[in-house]
């Protein structure tokens, strides 16, 4: 029996039908194929949750050794930590990292893209995990990326399993990676919503009623079981913010939004360039260092640069208008442009030293730090607004443009921040108008040239992907 290449899978359960090798029918309509993809909905979404849980603690740990700190809302990043110690750390994990990575795609089988295993291409076991602790342990010590790439990378590996040992056909093969990458999300963030509107919205492009079940089904039994690992407590705290927002906000929210789109759109782009241009081959054993030595440099002054952005985006949700009057509130602008700007090279830098990781939480500290500096005059003229809300619009607005995904970016900020239904409008309405300004942005810009490559650098594409459908091409630099 014919087999497919990229994926070993029988080529006689298509989506059309029929039955796999002992008989049993796995058509997708089947009560066989239904029976399926529940149990992986319920086990396989638990494990991924437990999975989550357990990165979580990781980063923890690292955290603790490297930096002296536990990461919280309370105390986000490594403010306080004295500068030896920084650079210690930032050093550690520049050095080991890259000497791994440098081993992992010199000597081992390439770690695919998320992209790229939902479309058929395999992860390995082994060097996956290597790959993901790697991500959550530069993240630990300090270096300016995001860590949500791991917990997808881990989920899809443990979807793929599940769908080789269910002999499941090529539709549900698709279905169950892209399931599980959101999963992993939802797990690592408390965040159901995102992590299912990540694989419905980004990976599949496809809002079947099957793709909407097994996501969103999925995404939240993780998100619960990690929860009882990492606890349940917002991500992002917002001491200034009224739970009810006022119309004046749906106002800046639509007058500010093409500035986020605009802003979106610059980061995206400059995260293809750094992805398509990373170092290569033993160039990353002195680059990677040398990044890590210019973040430590940087945080000594500003160390909400340090790790995934939640420094930097909490930094910008603290701010209050009553606390800053004339030249300080001058200071406090250019303080949140500067840690915008810092955040936002450091990160591209990161990349360009072919560091794998996420772009997703630096995107929400850049948004809310520009919001932030905005919001500042905007609440001079509407005091009924504060600062804390017309940040949480920019930083939705700005990852919506960047990631071209309005339903997972409004989502994921309402989740992360655990605010109320109501501020879903101006929210949703910032991400609705910065995604459009950051698509015509994008296609008025001159195009990469080379597209970045998979998580682990397997293998430069030319033109289009084989195998991978379009609107997966067009989402390249998911975060």
């Amino acid at each position: 029996m014919a087999s497919t290449p990229a994926t070993g899978r029988d080529d006689a359960t298509g989506p059309t039908g029929a039955k796999d090798a002992t008989g049993r029918d796995t058509r997708p309509g089947s009560v066989a194929q239904g029976w399926k993809l529940a149990g992986f909905v319920l086990l396989v979404g638990a494990l991924i949750g437990c999975a989550a849980g357990v990165l979580y603690l990781v980063l923890d740990l690292v955290q603790g050794v490297f930096l002296g700190y536990t990461e919280s809302p309370v105390m986000p990043g490594p403010v306080g930590v004295p500068a030896w110690r920084l650079v210690a750390s930032l050093l550690t994990a520049g050095v080991l990292s890259a000497l791994c990575w440098w081993f992992l795609r010199s000597r081992c089988t390439p770690v695919p893209s998320v992209a790229r295993a939902v479309s058929g291409s395999r992860m390995p076991l082994v060097p996956t995990v290597v790959h993901v602790l790697l991500q959550i342990g530069i993240v630990g010590c300090g270096m300016s990326i995001g860590r949500e790439t791991a917990p997808r990378e881990l989920g899809a590996m443990m979807g793929q399993r599940y769908a080789e040992a269910m002999h499941l056909d090529e539709r549900d093969w698709r279905l169950i990676t892209a399931a599980a990458a959101g999963a992993g999300f939802a797990g690592v963030y408390n965040s159901p919503l995102a992590g299912a509107f990540f694989a419905i919205e980004m990976l599949l492009v496809d809002s079947s009623w099957r793709t909407v079940a097994v996501a969103l089904g999925s995404s939240c039994v993780s998100a619960y079981v990690s929860g009882f690992i990492k606890g349940r407590d917002a991500f992002y705290v917002l001491p200034g913010l009224d739970l009810t927002p006022t119309p004046t906000l749906v106002v800046f929210a639509l007058l500010s939004a093409p500035l986020w789109g605009v802003a979106g759109a610059l980061f995206r782009r400059g995260n293809q360039w750094a992805g398509s241009r990373h170092a290569r081959g033993a160039t990353i054993l002195w680059m990677l260092p040398l990044v890590a030595l210019v973040t430590a440099g940087v945080a000594i002054v500003f160390p909400q640069v340090c790790g995934n952005g939640r420094a930097a985006a909490q930094t910008a949700f603290n701010v209050s208008s009553s606390g800053a009057r004339g030249t300080g509130v001058a200071a406090l602008v250019g303080t949140l442009l500067a840690l915008a700007a810092l955040k936002a090279v450091l990160t591209l830098l990161t990349i360009r030293a072919s560091a794998s990781g996420g772009v997703i939480t630096p995107a929400i500290a850049i948004g809310a730090c520009l919001a932030a500096a905005l919001g500042l005059g905007w609440t001079a003229l509407v005091p009924s607004d504060s600062v804390a809300a017309c940040a949480l619009v920019g930083a939705a607005a700005v990852l919506a443009g960047s990631q071209q995904a309005p339903l997972m970016a409004s989502c994921l900020l309402l989740e992360l921040c655990a605010l109320p239904v109501g501020f879903a409008l101006p929210v949703g309405l910032a991400c609705i108008v910065a995604t459009i300004v950051a698509r015509l942005v994008l296609a008025r810009m001159a195009p990469v040239t080379e597209l970045p490559l998979a998580a682990g650098h397997a293998g430069r594409p030319t033109g289009a992907r084989a195998g991978v459908p379009r609107a997966a091409q067009s989402r390249a630099c998911v975060g």
